[in-house]
C-alpha cells in the first residue's frame, strides 16, 4: 500500500473541468500568451488598416474589441475557479503543517521530560555515590 501525500490527495480530487481551468489559467498567465496574443492584434490591424485582405475589421477594430470582450468574459470567472482551487489547496496545505507542527510538539515535548527525568536520575546517582563515600 503506497502512502500519498496530501498534495497527491488532493491532485486526485481533481474533475474534468478542474483541470481545463487550470491549463487556461496556466496559459494565459504566461509571457508566451501574451506575446503570441499581441502578434496577433498587430497582424490584425495592419492587414485592416493596409487592406492587402480584404477589410473584414475597419478602424475602430469593433471585432476585435468584442473578441477581447468575449475573451475576458469567459477568462475572468476560468481563472477565478483556478484561484479559489489554489485557495484551497493552499488552506489544506497549512492544515497539513499545522497538524505536522503539532505533533513535533508533543513529540519534542516528551523527549524533554524523558530527558529531565535522566536528568533527575544521573543526579540521584551522583548524590547517592557521594553519600556513600562520605560515610
Amino acid at each position: 500500500m503506497e502512502n500519498k501525500t496530501w498534495h497527491d490527495k488532493h491532485q486526485t480530487a481533481f474533475s474534468f473541468g478542474d483541470r481545463i481551468a487550470d491549463t487556461v489559467a496556466n496559459g494565459m498567465g504566461s509571457w508566451a500568451f501574451i506575446i503570441w496574443q499581441s502578434i496577433i492584434v498587430v497582424l490584425w490591424m495592419i492587414l485592416n488598416v493596409i487592406g492587402f485582405v480584404r477589410h473584414w475589421d475597419v478602424y475602430p477594430f469593433i471585432l476585435l474589441n468584442l473578441i477581447f470582450s468575449t475573451q475576458a468574459a469567459y477568462a475572468a470567472p476560468i481563472i477565478m475557479m483556478s484561484q479559489n482551487r489554489q485557495n484551497k489547496r493552499d488552506r489544506i496545505h497549512a492544515e497539513h503543517d499545522y497538524k505536522t507542527n503539532i505533533d513535533a510538539k508533543k513529540e519534542i515535548e516528551a523527549l524533554q521530560i524523558q530527558l529531565s527525568k535522566l536528568e533527575t536520575e544521573k543526579l540521584d546517582r551522583i548524590l547517592d555515590i557521594l553519600n556513600n563515600k562520605l560515610k
